[in-house]
């Protein structure tokens, strides 16, 4: 398994919806399993992630809790449009255990180098915890 999401590697966060000092979105691709981003909850979170180069994907795993929705979009423009859906998955379940949601639909004919995450929190507008997202 190889994380191309890595800090390390030259992947950074271009967009965020919500930021808390304490649980800034950078957490989510710095390869530290302990540190975490937090959403408001409020309303649909989202992200994207840019790659330093082009990579083929064939899976993403997203470790999280307390969402209702993940949405995954593509896109290989330079400046972050145009994005194309990969993947929807959700979780019927409103407790407040651990999630695993895995994308395997991911196309692995193309590259691309924007991955842009759109999180639908659950209905009591809790705030979602965003643990790691995992490229394989």
């Amino acid at each position: 398994m190889i994380d191309p999401a890595l800090v390390s590697l030259g992947a950074q966060i271009v967009l965020a919806a919500s930021s808390d000092e304490n649980h800034p979105p950078e957490n989510i691709i710095d390869g530290n399993t302990a540190t975490f981003w937090m959403s408001t909850g409020m309303f649909p979170q989202e992200f994207i992630i840019r790659f330093a180069q082009s990579m083929k994907i064939a899976l993403v795993t997203m470790h999280c809790y307390n969402v209702k929705t993940l949405k995954i979009e593509k896109s290989i423009s330079d400046d972050a449009t145009d994005f194309e859906a990969i993947s929807e998955k959700g979780k019927q379940s409103h407790s407040t255990d651990p999630q695993c949601l895995k994308a395997n639909e991911v196309c692995l004919s193309k590259q691309y180098c924007n991955f842009h995450c759109i999180l639908f929190q659950n209905l009591n507008t809790q705030r979602g915890i965003f643990k790691q997202m995992i490229f394989h």
